[in-house]
């Protein structure tokens, strides 16, 4: 697609009538035999500037897919397809992920798409099946790339990677820097670290406040905190499943309307949990730092 065109539909149908300094480089990024890391803190508007170099990559349709995002989890998969899709003019895209159904996905494969939107998992099951041809695909994005490599999406990843034998571009996208690339990527001529971790900030004016704990085991400390606040919806983090449990756990015994939300649920269990945060049923949501990354 040409830039203008990518401009145009964002403003038109995202509503984003003027980019930020990050979406401007993306915009103007070489889409040729290069490796682009892109550093951004969440709200930043990282999709939108991820979505446009893919475009600006992709030329006129020629029947195979020619675009693949992976995301760790249903919720990025889903956010990403509501950004890439309306500005994907004459575009086919399509999104596959776990807890949807796999004829439903089937059935949008008749028409094969231009560019496919999927965590690792559904994809690779989809090709397993002998579904989709990633051959002809030229740009990948890993979409908060650190955060599927600590959930154990590495041998996923590279099971599909190994299939995209014709990568022009490779984007990662991310809001902490690994040490390292993962080893399955392909070797491109370029390779370019694009770091805007501390230039953009949300959209949304944060207040962080430091709340000292008299222990070291701080859950008696957030309990008071959580009693202090006035009444409202509040997301706890927490970097790890079990530390998630332990809170949750903790929570409920103090008598908090405490719900829960982590990669292990079942998706019904996690939209449940979404769910009843929005309507303040329990209006306190215990989340691994996941929900961070995917929940708008």
């Amino acid at each position: 697609m040409k830039e203008k065109d990518i401009i145009s539909n964002i403003a038109s149908r995202l509503a984003i009538t003027e980019l930020n300094a990050m979406q401007k480089r993306m915009a103007s990024v070489k889409t040729g035999g290069n490796t682009i890391t892109l550093l951004a803190p969440t709200g930043s508007g990282k999709t939108v500037a991820f979505a446009i170099a893919l475009l600006k990559s992709l030329g006129p349709a020629d029947g195979r897919i020619r675009a693949v995002v992976m995301a760790p989890s249903r919720e990025l998969v889903l956010q990403i397809f509501d950004v890439i899709r309306p500005i994907a003019t004459r575009l086919k895209t399509v999104a596959f992920y776990g807890g949807h159904s796999m004829q439903e996905e089937k059935n949008s494969l008749s028409v094969t798409p231009d560019i496919i939107i999927a965590t690792p998992g559904r994809l690779l099951d989809h090709i397993t099946r002998g579904l989709v041809d990633l051959s002809g695909v030229r740009t990948l994005v890993l979409d908060e790339y650190d955060k599927a490599l600590e959930l154990g999406f590495a041998d996923e990843m590279k099971r599909v990677c190994k299939k995209l034998t014709s990568l022009s571009l490779i984007i990662l996208t991310s809001a902490t820097r690994l040490d390292e690339l993962p080893p399955f990527l392909p070797v491109t001529q370029t390779s370019e670290l694009i770091d805007f971790s501390s230039d953009c900030s949300p959209r949304r004016r944060i207040q962080i406040v430091n709340v000292p704990s008299p222990t070291c085991d701080k859950l008696d400390t957030l309990i008071d905190l959580l009693r202090s606040l006035d009444n409202g919806r509040v997301i706890v983090f927490a970097n790890h499943r079990e530390s998630v449990e332990r809170i949750y756990s903790a929570l409920r015994k103090a008598g908090l309307p405490a719900g829960i939300y982590h990669g292990g649920l079942e998706q019904n269990d996690r939209e449940n949990a979404i769910e009843m945060l929005n309507n303040g049923s329990t209006p306190i949501l215990v989340s691994t730092d996941l929900g961070a990354r995917g929940l708008d």
